[in-house]
């Protein structure tokens, strides 16, 4: 790769810069430019019916500018921008923004196209880049600067011609990264001075990264030079408007906004030409975790998705952020451990604000579910399987036993290559613990009870009938419980040799008939093993479970 024939961008000389000391307090002006920008980047753009459904999407999300289209540049433009209008689509409080070049025939038919609108951002641009003039246009700066001006005093006359429509005009650099600063800066102040903009009818200077070009750094000094250096700032909102060529379109429009930006320009998911325009889901789902309002709602992201899918026929990425479905899933053994740990401290103290490792929103906060969060395979660890086991089926194992059953599951994944369901977790958790009958299985048992009452000591005997395999043998033993006794039975009958490590037990069910459910460790030539037993009856749960590892060890 001959790195060499590539020239560094040169940043800005800006002295005592403000922006790295601030913080977002507010969110932006937004604008989706998904019907027009991202629908030109689709190898099928979208047709009426489409762009009607993605449109409504767009209103019921919040968005109160929405960029329509480029009217001139097609009939369907032309058609879905009239149905908007002439069928009362708008709402009062949405205002439909429209892009032109700055050509006469195509300033004329977009303003012709806007009739009967109540409000319209009419947004004329022209490119200014130092390579486009030279190599595209071949034209001097004072030549570019008069393309721009004469598009702004048709502005002017044409907007006269439709005065139901109350209309806010919008100038663009194009390729403002690629323009010499202070060139920028003076296309722009001289199509304010033909606008005259004032602080109760302000016009927008949208300073687009058509190519994204350095790091975002360096955009945001321009756009703070910028901000300190356009005349009546006071009577202009600074858009942003970042490509993704370098993959920081999001960064760059955060700082851009640090740097003294109000209004911001992007779409969906990102979709937009080459690498994409600046994600409005990422970037506002990023002021939401910092505990911004960003007046924009993705509650429900799955039907944001499904709706963007179909309309616009891309994907989402798996791993996108907040809207991927891979987001909110955990595979490390590691981060299952500390996600299981954090959602049960939020679930037992009294957090003001939402803490759980890895998890920096609350799923359900974008439609989502905590059974998503985590998914087991060979490189899972035992805490993300005592997740699944409590949260889907209520079992609360043992810390001990996490490692013992977590083991088990890496081992089946492993082997099969795949992801586990929990349903396929459960089964074998079913196989290991619960269904193993041989060589020992409990039939019958009847309990009794002595209490000495001058030394409060009770005394348990117990007579058990137990298969071993297949075959019945009836053994008795003394204890000072029901387990106690079962156990001595066994060790005196030879059918077992081994130690009694520990009990658990807790409720599987709520309600008078709730089952219990046991969960004994024994050892067995140094080796430790977990049994479960569950019923309605705690004795019988507790001599299953001796049972159940019993015959684990075996």
């Amino acid at each position: 790769m001959s790195y060499n024939k590539y020239k560094k961008y040169s940043g800005v000389k800006l002295t005592n810069r403000q922006w790295p000391n601030k913080q977002i307090e507010k969110a932006p002006i937004w604008c989706s430019v998904d019907l027009r920008d991202g629908n030109q980047a689709l190898p099928t753009p979208m047709n009426v019916e489409e762009k009607l459904k993605m449109f409504k999407l767009l209103v019921d999300l919040g968005f109160k500018e929405i960029e329509v289209g480029f009217p001139a540049a097609s009939n369907t433009e032309y058609t879905f921008i009239r149905t908007l209008i002439e069928e009362g689509l708008i709402p009062d409080d949405v205002t439909i923004q429209v892009l032109t070049q700055s050509r006469d025939h195509l300033i004329e038919k977009t303003f012709e196209c806007l009739r009967g609108a109540k409000s319209a951002i009419v947004h004329l641009y022209n490119s200014t880049s130092t390579l486009q003039r030279r190599v595209v246009f071949n034209k001097t700066m004072k030549e570019i600067i008069e393309i721009a001006v004469h598009g702004a005093k048709l502005f002017n006359k044409l907007s006269k011609k439709y005065p139901e429509t109350n209309f806010t005009f919008e100038y663009s650099p194009e390729s403002f990264t690629g323009t010499e600063l202070e060139y920028a800066l003076d296309i722009c102040n001289e199509v304010l001075k033909v606008w005259e903009p004032t602080p109760s009818r302000k016009a927008i200077i949208n300073l687009p990264a058509t190519v994204e070009m350095s790091t975002p750094n360096v955009y945001a000094d321009q756009i703070e030079w910028f901000c300190n250096n356009i005349s009546n700032r006071n009577s202009v909102i600074i858009s942003l408007h970042t490509h993704n060529d370098r993959g920081t379109a999001t960064a760059a429009s955060e700082l851009g906004l640090l740097a003294g930006a109000d209004r911001v320009e992007g779409t969906l998911f990102g979709n937009g030409e080459r690498t994409g325009n600046l994600d409005i889901i990422t970037l506002g789902m990023n002021l939401y975790s910092q505990g911004v309002d960003a007046k924009l709602d993705f509650s429900n992201l799955n039907n944001i998705v499904g709706i963007y899918e179909q309309c616009t026929k891309m994907t989402v990425h798996e791993r996108h952020p907040y809207a991927g479905k891979l987001v909110y899933a955990a595979f490390s053994g590691s981060h299952q451990d500390a996600i299981r740990k954090g959602l049960l401290a939020m679930k037992e103290g009294e957090n003001q604000y939402w803490e759980v490792p890895y998890l920096p929103i609350d799923p359900h906060d974008v439609g989502r579910e905590y059974e998503e969060i985590i998914r087991i395979n060979s490189q899972s660890g035992k805490g993300g399987t005592a997740y699944i086991m409590e949260s889907e089926y209520g079992f609360i194992l043992p810390k001990a036993m996490h490692q013992e059953f977590g083991a088990v599951v890496k081992d089946k994944s492993d082997s099969l290559g795949i992801e586990l369901t929990p349903k396929q977790i459960f089964g074998l958790f079913k196989e290991q613990y619960l269904d193993k009958k041989e060589p020992y299985k409990l039939k019958n048992y009847e309990i009794q009870s002595v209490q000495d009452v001058e030394t409060e000591e009770n005394t348990v005997n117990i007579q058990a009938v137990i298969a071993v395999e297949g075959v019945d043998r009836r053994i008795k033993g003394v204890g000072n419980g029901p387990l106690d006794a079962f156990f001595n039975a066994l060790h005196i009958n030879h059918i077992i040799n081994c130690k009694f490590v520990s009990y658990y037990e807790h409720a599987l069910d709520g309600g008078s008939h709730s089952r219990a459910v046991s969960y004994i460790q024994i050892e067995n030539n140094n080796k430790k093993y977990f049994g479960v037993g569950i019923s309605e009856n705690i004795d019988t749960a507790s001599l299953n479970a001796l049972i159940s590892a019993i015959n684990r060890c075996e």
